[in-house]
């Protein structure tokens, strides 16, 4: 069985060397990383197929109390464990008392249905309704405050995070992408509610390009990322007109508000970033690029998620 993973996590990093060309060391090197963290601890049932995630409760939870859920999901060809690496939620879960959960995509290499259709590895919709049957779990299981469920995610996680924000915005309170292939046509968001977004992108990402079109690794056709941020503000009703945010080192940002029920949009760019979760950690340069320090994108969003309680939304035309 071991020989078999060690196997399968060769395949997978392979086909990430081919795509970006890396080093065959470099390559070998992940495998090893990907076959010794690919971990889960919960699987369930979706659509017919069994699902995997991996959970984390601090040993602060109190069963008697109302405890917020944030549900991040992992890039293309990465996993659970990796996006906890990653992202380093864990320990904000333990500052702040909240529960964390990275649910795992499908396919190989590991990917979501961000585009919102179907294939033969994500039928359409079959991830919103994973997603959906796992925070039912959840909350059968520990005292989820069903007001304040948030999502986030890096890459294709980030282009789900949205499609959820489109499919399941009764649920979600509040969402955060970082470097997001946004693939699932705005025009074609229809959410219920309106949900607030927090969003990071590096001007030097080669993999989903800052100025849109295709990338070397993918022929899809990615938006222009601070018009694609634009768009959705003005389906949140935003002010057309962003304010600037207090510049970070290599980061600016800046705020669509005024928008329905204060469902506000932040946008911050990464000036010479790639495609990196800023202050995170667990990707080799040589496959993302640039990772700032200047900011904190895990800590950033879970200060704009407290904001942000489901019951304050209004409904859109």
């Amino acid at each position: 069985m071991q020989k078999k993973s060690i196997t399968l996590g060769k395949k997978v990093l392979r086909l990430i060397g081919v795509i970006v060309g890396l080093p065959v060391a470099l390559v070998l090197a992940l495998a090893l990383a990907y076959t010794l963290s690919n971990k889960t601890n919960g699987t369930l049932m979706s659509s017919g197929v069994r699902r995997e995630y991996l959970l984390y409760v601090p040993p602060s939870y109190d069963p008697a109390t109302p405890t917020p859920l944030v549900i991040t999901l992992h890039g293309f060809a990465q996993w659970p464990a990796n996006q906890r690496d990653v992202s380093r939620w864990n320990p904000l879960a333990d500052e702040y008392g909240f529960i964390v959960v990275y649910p795992s995509g499908t396919g190989f290499p590991k990917r979501w249905g961000a585009h919102g259709t179907a294939d033969s590895l994500n039928p359409q919709m079959e991830d919103v309704t994973f997603i959906a049957d796992l925070i039912d779990k959840l909350e059968s299981e520990y005292n989820i405050d069903p007001t304040r469920i948030y999502a986030n995610g890096l890459s294709n996680g980030g282009g789900m995070s949205y499609l959820l924000a489109c499919a399941l915005s009764e649920r979600i309170a509040a969402i955060g992408t970082v470097a997001g292939a946004y693939l699932y046509p705005l025009d074609k968001c229809r959410p219920t509610y309106t949900v607030p977004m927090i969003a990071f992108h590096g001007t030097d990402d080669q993999i989903v390009p800052y100025y849109g079109g295709p990338s070397g690794p993918f022929d899809m056709p990615f938006p222009v990322i601070p018009d694609w941020v634009a768009q959705y503000a003005a389906k949140n009703g935003c002010a057309s007109t962003p304010d600037d945010l207090p510049a970070q080192g290599e980061v600016t940002g800046i705020r669509y508000g005024s928008c329905n029920a204060d469902t506000e949009v932040l946008f911050y760019t990464i000036h010479g970033g790639g495609h990196s979760w800023p202050g995170g950690g667990g990707l080799p340069k040589a496959i993302v690029g640039h990772t700032t320090q200047d900011i904190d994108a895990t800590r950033e969003m879970w200060a704009f998620f407290q904001q942000y309680t489901r019951t304050i939304w209004m409904s859109t035309d």
